[in-house]
């Protein structure tokens, strides 16, 4: 039987150690890599190849959600498993949108990871209980609810969001991004004029409303 290869994604050292220490006790998964960030999981998925991601949702530089939408253009064969401590509707639905194959709450069984890291492996979908309740929700209120405002902007759009919501400037927006300064600027003028909102202090306030950054950020 193939030994399924596992990249742990987690912002927090101590999360991913406690992963690692459980995945090495399963038969059939094997740890090949560590990443700490959005972005840093797409470099290393296209240098590894994993079979499987273990993803968190919340993270600096580029979050979860995005990470997986473009996890496809350099890793096509990965599946992803979200893991997180939010579940709410907005926050599911982007990830299953993106192209996650499970998403489960971070207070999960070890016993409830396996099987759904099996699960995800063999193709198939997993959801935490509480987190297909808010999908089923949100599906029956579909034609009620506004769409989410994220959804209007492009994947660099929410990008540089999420790194204006994290304080970084212009240059260093340019550089993390490897854009010119002039692009970044663009982007930060569409941005705004997209969302009708004109000064960093509202996109920040917008970012962390939509669940892009955490209000500690």
């Amino acid at each position: 039987m193939k030994t399924m290869r596992v990249l742990l994604v987690d912002d927090h050292q101590l999360v991913r150690a406690g992963m690692r220490a459980l995945i090495d006790r399963l038969s059939g998964f094997e740890v090949v890599g560590e990443a700490g960030d959005g972005r840093e999981s797409l470099q290393l998925a296209a240098k590894l190849q994993p079979d499987l991601i273990l993803m968190d949702v919340l993270m600096p530089e580029l979050d979860g959600v995005d990470a997986t939408a473009q996890l496809a253009a350099v890793a096509p064969h990965t599946r992803v498993l979200m893991l997180s401590m939010n579940s709410t509707p907005q926050h599911v639905l982007r990830a299953l949108q993106g192209g996650a194959a499970g998403y489960l709450l971070k207070n999960t069984s070890p016993a409830e990871l396996e099987l759904a890291m099996r699960a995800v492996v063999r193709g198939e979908t997993d959801l935490s209980p509480a987190v297909s309740k808010h999908v089923i929700e949100a599906y029956v209120r579909r034609a009620t609810v506004p769409d989410n405002p994220l959804d209007c902007l492009t994947p660099r759009q929410r990008e540089v969001l999420q790194l204006i919501a994290e304080g970084a400037t212009t240059k260093e927006i340019a550089r993390k991004l490897n854009i010119s300064q002039k692009t970044a600027e663009t982007h930060r003028t569409q941005l705004m004029q997209e969302l009708d909102i004109h000064d960093i202090a509202g996109l920040v306030r917008f970012a962390v409303r939509q669940g892009l950054v955490s209000a500690d950020t």
